[in-house]
């Protein structure tokens, strides 16, 4: 081995240690938020987790998960490592493609070595560029949790270098190995994440220029279309089709032959693998190496993404996370195509606007049937499928949601649209003007929302520096891109160097646009030296990054920022990043006659400033060591509910933490978690139907069986009745007979709910003897409760709701995280009262009631909340950076203890107040939260509470934080300024709010003082 070859493998291993090193020091010690606690809990006891699955990922995990030697809590920190040590990994094998291509400026062919000078510029690119990717936001960001992007960047990595390997032995007699090693690690990627499949294209060219000396048009043109083709094949095909023949099989087989279940599965891979086996046998016959190597090719695919019947496995298991319930090939394919996430258009489609002029029918959906031994159709999707009036409909459609009226309303915006009016034609015969969005403004949305935000200002994030980590619509606050010069800055955002606390950030980087330029001088160089890798490395910086903004085609109003998808793209231009180093270098050396002393000196002085820099800015942001914000956070929600709670969840962060809490750590595993959402999901009804660790199943009237059935999807509400006891109208739904039942237009006749006034008659007698209600307080219970149904249908979950409220009899306790999030169908929030963190519907009426949010139970709320045991992911300590996440989510902590605090005072408990005001600020203090005006009602409690000091220092900071922000917006450019001018009429309003409660509490010098601090700043908007 030459100096060069054993100096690149020890430096890529350098590397390897040192991004590790990095990621280790930097990593959250338990779950975090998002899909990592499912992850972790899916991959710790193998289980199902959502569409379309990560089987290879969860295998991985289970074994890093054994190294916590039985220690549960050191389980989500061991998958947590296995992500440092995967995106370690990452940065090792884009070391030595940085040198691949930097290598292969200076030597053309075998003959030729690298002169001194030009190897310490190739390492050093390798060096840098591999640093910088370390280092960037995006990427560190996966790097440090238990989430699959790590290691699907792993496999886009090794799999990029693996075709660059074949390419320096393509002519030998084994050198087709390394594309059998590149199949078999796409189809293991696709148990990981799909992106790895985008490398394809950038695979083929590497292959076309190896193949073809004399690249034409034709050929170049060619080569894009077959790496395209592959790609489609492989997404499209292999992936799904596999699996649908094997369901058509299936239904074949047990449906028309009858044989028992499974049988056409089993001989349809009979089948396959009998094909495969002739197909090698007849190509090594006929001397066809081509057509050996791609059999061989798609038979590696196949053996890595047979992963996937790990998935089939653990779902027959029935396993307590079970997404979908993949059992057989049916369903799989199912799970494969994410059909409970819908479709959307991507070449041709409607427009957000496009009237509905007909309805399709969808495919059906099979289920077992054990007692015919057959498939019978659960749900016949007639009429499923919307048909939209053809005038409205376009070629490459990106403005098609009509989801939610914000949807249509940024669709607007983005857009600038104006639209052609269009006369359509009502059910009614009568007919309105509708206007069309043209083409262009389609195209408007495209360029300017999901290329230039969604895509483009990720890329700045990463490469030239960001403003915040709030999501961002547009706003100039929020989620920009800076630099960290001022005119530029300043000139886009306004004043971005002097900013107020409020505005402050931990996510603020500043990298003065040094890698982007580096990364650009470096392109440059590079397509200036070696076109054909130039068009590789661009080839996989567009797959991995502006194909999937094409591909994605995203709404406005994304739940989080999606930076993290666009990962493979900055890996490639981390590549130009570190060519850069040798054309600096070029320069250099004929200023600096030693060209190895003037390589070394580019290389640490681009080190310095390049990831130097980039390190130094996003530490802070980047490092989670020491936080524990998601399981503290899900353990609270968990011990909120008393014994054999029923929870209902919403959301992905106050779902899948419980989920790894309960699975994991074993926490509270008698707490039924039933997330709303997925309940609309007819697998995840039968789930509910069974016991799962200490929690039994929940009490219902409608059968799983029935709830599997395709008209539970959605039931009419129609007003048969005016009036309906809740337990009625549930066995009304839960008849067979006809007279319970409606026709569609398609002939076919569903249940429907028989009136949108329910009521619930309270058993008192239930409500005691359950300790749901105490003797003491049976006296309040009411006799019934009514309310109105809001909907003009219900969904699977919300009659699973109804059908629970109806069949419980108060047996067990029922809790909600978000009262509001049923409003629609069971509104009964004053009936809900605030326990800890979650809200218990009891059949009285609760106390310091707020509408849509609910009332306080002080007594089991203290019991909660001020208890040594509780933790707040140890967000006050100064060690711990507060994410965007957890610091949403604190806003629910904080108005826990706001809420019993107020609870307490009502009560004329101001010494438990005040000691529970003072908790609150001890996990929640000023310093990490930055007090706004919802904190008013703190100061005011402390008044009343006659804690005088406390209630002043809460006034002040709140003062303090707003005039700050008021100075602030008008040192502002006019153009700026007016853009907040709702944030100075609110800055106004809490200074006139604060004066009041100073003097209302007779603190007339603070009043006084805010007066004053009022009156200036009035006076500037005079001048303004």
């Amino acid at each position: 081995m030459d100096n060069y070859k054993k100096l690149n493998l020890i430096l890529g291993w350098v590397m390897f240690f040192v991004a590790s090193t990095v990621y280790f020091l930097t990593l959250e010690p338990t779950a975090s938020w998002w899909d990592c606690g499912e992850y972790i809990a899916t991959a710790y006891k193998l289980q199902v987790g959502h569409p379309p699955g990560a089987p290879f990922f969860q295998l991985m995990g289970r074994i890093f998960s054994l190294f916590a030697l039985g220690d549960v809590t050191k389980v989500a920190v061991m998958i947590n490592r296995m992500s440092a040590l995967a995106s370690g990994a990452t940065i090792m094998f884009l070391f030595w493609t940085i040198t691949y291509f930097a290598k292969r400026i200076y030597v053309k062919d075998k003959n030729q070595t690298l002169t001194e000078g030009q190897k310490w510029a190739v390492l050093g690119a390798g060096i840098v560029g591999s640093l910088a990717y370390t280092f960037t936001d995006s990427f560190w960001f996966s790097a440090v949790e238990g989430e699959v992007y790590a290691m699907s960047s792993l496999f886009t990595a090794i799999t990029f270098w693996a075709i660059l390997r074949w390419e320096q032995v393509a002519d030998e007699r084994h050198g087709y190995r390394w594309i059998i090693l590149i199949s078999y690690l796409i189809g293991v990627s696709i148990g990981v994440h799909l992106l790895n499949l985008l490398a394809i294209p950038a695979i083929v060219y590497v292959y076309y220029f190896k193949k073809y000396d004399k690249v034409t048009k034709k050929g170049f043109i060619y080569a894009g279309l077959i790496g395209i083709g592959i790609l489609a094949l492989v997404m499209y095909i292999v992936i799904p089709q596999i699996v649908n023949l094997a369901g058509k099989f299936e239904l074949f087989f047990v449906n028309d032959i009858g044989l028992p279940f499974n049988s056409g599965t089993i001989i349809y891979f009979v089948l396959l693998i009998g094909l495969i086996i002739y197909g090698l046998r007849y190509s090594r016959k006929h001397v066809k190496p081509v057509l050996n190597t791609i059999i061989l090719a798609l038979v590696f695919i196949l053996i890595g993404y047979s992963s996937f019947f790990i998935l089939i496995i653990r779902a027959n298991a029935d396993t307590p996370i079970n997404e979908n319930d993949p059992k057989d090939a049916i369903g799989m394919l199912s799970y494969l195509n994410r059909e409970q996430y819908g479709t959307y258009p991507l070449i041709y489609g409607q427009y957000y606007n496009a009237p509905i002029v007909d309805y399709e029918d969808g495919t059906p959906v099979y289920m077992k049937d054990n007692k015919s031994g057959k498939y019978i159709i659960k749900d016949d999707r007639k009429g499923t499928v919307p048909v939209y009036d053809s005038r409205f409909e376009t070629f490459f459609p990106r403005m098609w949601s009509r989801q939610k009226p914000q949807h249509i309303e940024l669709y607007k915006k983005y857009g600038k649209v104006k639209g052609v009016p269009v006369r359509v034609t009502n059910p009614d015969g009568t007919s309105k003007i509708l206007y069309k969005p043209t083409f262009w403004e389609n195209l408007r949305f495209f360029f300017t929302y999901q290329v230039n935000h969604m895509y483009i200002r990720y890329f700045m994030w990463n490469f030239v520096g960001r403003q915040n980590n709030i999501e961002s619509q547009g706003e100039i606050d929020h989620g920009n891109w800076i630099s960290g010069i001022p005119f530029i800055d300043n000139a886009r955002l306004g004043d971005q160097t002097n900013l107020p606390p409020s505005m402050q950030n931990p996510a603020r980087t500043r990298f003065y646009f040094l890698p982007l330029l580096l990364g650009l001088l470096g392109f440059y160089f590079h397509y200036k030296n070696n076109k054909k890798d130039t068009w590789v490395v661009f080839m996989l910086f567009f797959m991995t990054g502006l194909a999937i903004v094409i591909y994605l085609n995203q709404t406005p109003l994304q739940p989080r920022e999606r930076d993290y998808a666009y990962a493979g793209s900055f890996y490639a231009f981390a590549i130009w990043i570190g060519l850069g180093v040798p054309a600096l270098w070029e320069y250099a050396k004929k200023v600096i006659r030693k060209e190895n002393l003037a390589a070394v000196l580019v290389t640490l002085v681009s080190l310095f400033l390049v990831p130097g820099i980039m390190a130094k800015e996003g530490w802070k942001s980047h490092d989670r060591s020491g936080k524990y914000a998601a399981r503290d956070f899900a353990v609270m929600y968990l011990e909120s509910c008393e014994p054999d709670a029923i929870l209902f969840t919403n959301g992905d962060n106050d779902t899948f933490p419980l989920w790894y809490a309960q699975e994991v750590e074993g926490v509270r595993t008698d707490v039924r978690v039933v997330n709303y959402m997925l309940a609309s999901g007819d697998w995840y009804t039968t789930q509910m139907a069974r016991k799962v660790y200490k929690s039994d199943r929940l009490p219902l009237t409608i059968s799983a069986e029935k709830y599997k059935r395709g008209e539970q999807n959605y039931i009419p509400v129609l007003e048969k009745f005016k009036h309906a006891e809740l337990k009625d109208a549930i066995g009304f739904v839960n008849s067979d007979d006809r007279r319970t039942k409606v026709q569609l237009q398609s002939g076919n006749w569903i249940n429907f709910f028989p009136t949108k006034n329910v009521t619930l008659t309270i058993d008192k007698n239930a409500a005691v003897k359950t300790g749901t209600v105490s003797k003491k307080d049976s006296s309040k219970i009411v006799d019934k409760i009514n309310w109105k149904i809001k909907q003009s249908g219900l969904f699977r979950n919300d009659l699973l709701l109804l059908d629970l409220v109806a069949t419980n009899n108060w047996r067990r306790p029922i809790y909600f995280a978000n009262v509001s999030s049923v409003d629609k169908v069971l509104g009964v929030d004053k009936y809900c009262s605030m326990e800890g963190v979650v809200y218990r519907f009891k059949p009285l009426i609760a106390e310091d009631f707020i509408p849509r949010v609910g009332g306080v139970d002080p007594e089991r709320s203290w019991k909660v909340l001020m208890n040594d045991k509780v933790r707040w992911g140890r967000l006050n300590e100064p060690d711990v950076t507060v994410d965007r996440e957890s610091y949403r989510n604190a806003s629910m902590g904080k108005q826990s203890y706001m809420r019993l605090a107020q609870a307490l005072v009502n009560d004329q408990k101001y010494d438990s107040a005040v000691q529970v005001l003072d908790r609150g600020l001890y996990f929640f203090p000023y310093k990490k939260f930055i007090f706004d005006y919802y904190m008013l009602p703190w100061a005011e409690m402390y008044y009343q509470s006659n804690a005088l000091d406390k209630g002043d220092d809460v006034l002040k900071k709140i003062v303090k934080r707003y005039t700050d922000d008021m100075d602030y917006y008008f040192s502002l450019e006019p153009k700026f300024m007016n853009y907040y001018s709702d944030n100075i009429q609110e800055g106004f309003a809490v200074l006139q709010r604060a004066s009041q409660i100073a003097r209302t509490y007779h603190r007339d010098d603070l009043a006084k003082k805010f007066d004053k601090e009022l009156k200036e700043r009035l006076s500037r908007v005079d001048l303004q």
